[in-house]
C-alpha cells in the first residue's frame, strides 16, 4: 500500500481571521511572579529605542550617568 503524501500548506492571508477570541476562562496565574521581587519595576522600552540597548545593563548604565548629570532636588528648609 502506498502512502499518499499530503501536499504542504503554506500558510497566507486566508489563514489568518480578523478576530481572535480567547478562552480567559481557562487562564492561570502567572506562576513566576512570585520569583520576582517586590521592588522590581519592568519598563517597556519603545521598539527605536530597544534596538539601541542589547540588554539590561547598557539601559541601566546609560540611565544611571542620565541620573549623575541632573541635580538633585533641594530639601525642605526650615526657618
Amino acid at each position: 500500500m502506498k502512502k499518499k503524501s499530503i501536499p504542504k500548506k503554506v500558510p497566507g492571508k486566508e489563514d489568518l481571521l480578523r478576530e481572535y477570541r480567547f478562552g480567559y476562562s481557562k487562564a492561570k496565574p502567572n506562576r513566576f511572579a512570585a520569583e520576582m521581587p517586590v521592588e522590581t519595576i519592568a519598563p517597556v522600552l519603545e521598539p527605536d529605542i530597544a534596538a539601541v540597548f542589547k540588554s539590561a545593563k547598557t539601559v541601566n548604565a546609560a540611565l544611571r550617568s542620565v541620573i549623575s548629570g541632573v541635580s538633585k532636588p533641594a530639601g525642605k528648609r526650615t526657618r
